[in-house]
């Protein structure tokens, strides 16, 4: 280099594809700095924590429950037969009140379950460095420990979350736009939102672009001391619509265009209170408001012929090895006379028919058990081109 024969280089964080949220010094100024005790000629990556797996995994539309790392632990857990460990959802609540809040849905065919809850005593600072690493190593930089909570539960649970400055919020209101009106996102640049965008008013003024993106006017900052929580199923294609014709798109857009189930949404309203009280960011208050467009909560129960799975699959798989896959994805199962009693789990809205329970029995049994076969009606000809290609 230069005329001078180089022995070896010095780099930053960023030469090394590290970030500051990944290990300690590792800015884009500078030279990262190793431990003292880092041995000469060691290789790097154990020693910045680079040794990692990489899973690359493509999911198709249909399957939402999917779209995060517990939802690949459910299926991960089924075809290794092992222990599902469940997310932490515990927490306290005091005795803290926030006195005349009051949350109201007005579009419930586009916001069929909205769910929000107030925290005190709130202290904005940095996320635990377990955190900040695990974000970083999904593609999202720390940026504070509340707004890092409703990231990791994205990414965590699947779940998108926002979080607004409680001191800015004495009302919710679910609805849409009457008109064309400006709105400026938290990434600081105003929008024009048409009518009929579906927006979270706060105190009669736009807080937020439902499942899209929130307003900086109620954004987190270092002064903030209350915090609302939300969580809410909003309707796929109204989200997709707006975020489209925004030209605005967001790691919540992409998560609530698959589609969101209300079980969902409870887990992640839970999760992120469980977080806050934990990681001693907010005392939670006992405001909080749930409003369901009247679905149950109770599980779908559908009954499924085995013959009729097997005649879709072309196969016979033994009834008992059904029960146990099916089990092991958690379905509860009760077998009488080659019938299947399914009771379906929450988060798992794309099941309704026995085809569907095939696709779930296949996946687990192996595709490679499938022995091609004609249909009955099939038929071998000698090919050729037809009329219209001639």
């Amino acid at each position: 280099l230069r005329g001078y024969e180089s022995y070896g280089i010095l780099c930053s964080g960023v030469e090394l594809g590290v970030s500051e949220n990944m290990y300690p010094g590792a800015g884009y100024n500078g030279l990262l700095l190793l431990p003292d005790d880092a041995p000469v000629g060691a290789d790097v990556k154990p020693i910045l924590g680079l040794d990692d797996w990489i899973f690359d995994i493509a999911i198709t539309a249909n399957r939402p429950d999917c779209q995060s790392i517990y939802g690949i632990s459910r299926e991960v857990a089924a075809v290794l037969e092992k222990e599902l460990k469940t997310p932490d959802l515990s927490y306290t609540e005091t005795d803290a009140e926030l006195e005349g809040f009051h949350v109201t849905v007005d579009c419930p065919d586009l916001c069929p379950r909205y769910s929000a809850h107030y925290v005190t005593d709130v202290h904005i600072g940095e996320s635990p460095a377990w955190m900040k690493r695990r974000l970083a190593l999904v593609g999202i930089e720390a940026i504070s420990n509340v707004v890092d909570i409703t990231n990791y539960i994205l990414k965590e649970l699947g779940q998108p979350m926002h979080s607004f400055d409680g001191s800015k919020v004495e009302r919710i209101i679910v609805r849409d736009v009457e008109k064309d009106t400006p709105f400026t996102t938290l990434d600081s640049t105003e929008r024009m939102l048409p009518a009929g965008t579906m927006v979270i008013d706060l105190n009669s003024e736009i807080g937020a672009v439902a499942g899209v993106m929130g307003g900086l006017n109620s954004e987190i900052t270092e002064k903030t001391t209350e915090v609302l929580f939300e969580a809410a199923k909003f309707l796929k294609d109204s989200v997709r619509k707006t975020s489209r014709g925004l030209g605005l798109r967001s790691d919540s857009a992409a998560r609530f265009e698959k589609g969101i189930d209300e079980y969902t949404v409870e887990c992640g309203i839970a999760r992120a209170l469980n977080l806050a009280q934990t990681l001693g960011v907010a005392k939670i208050s006992s405001t909080k408001f749930d409003i369901s467009g009247g679905a149950s909560t109770e599980k779908r129960v559908i009954n499924v012929s085995t013959a009729k799975v097997n005649e879709v699959l072309g196969i016979e798989v033994p009834e008992t090895e059904m029960v146990t896959i099916l089990e092991a994805l958690q379905f509860e199962v009760a077998l009488d006379n080659g019938v299947l009693t399914l009771a379906i789990p929450r988060y798992r809205d794309d099941v309704e028919t026995y085809q569907d329970i095939a696709e779930e029995v296949i996946r687990e049994y192996g595709y490679d058990k499938v022995v091609p076969t004609f249909l009955d009606d099939a038929k071998v000809t000698n090919g050729g081109l037809n009329r219209y290609q001639t």
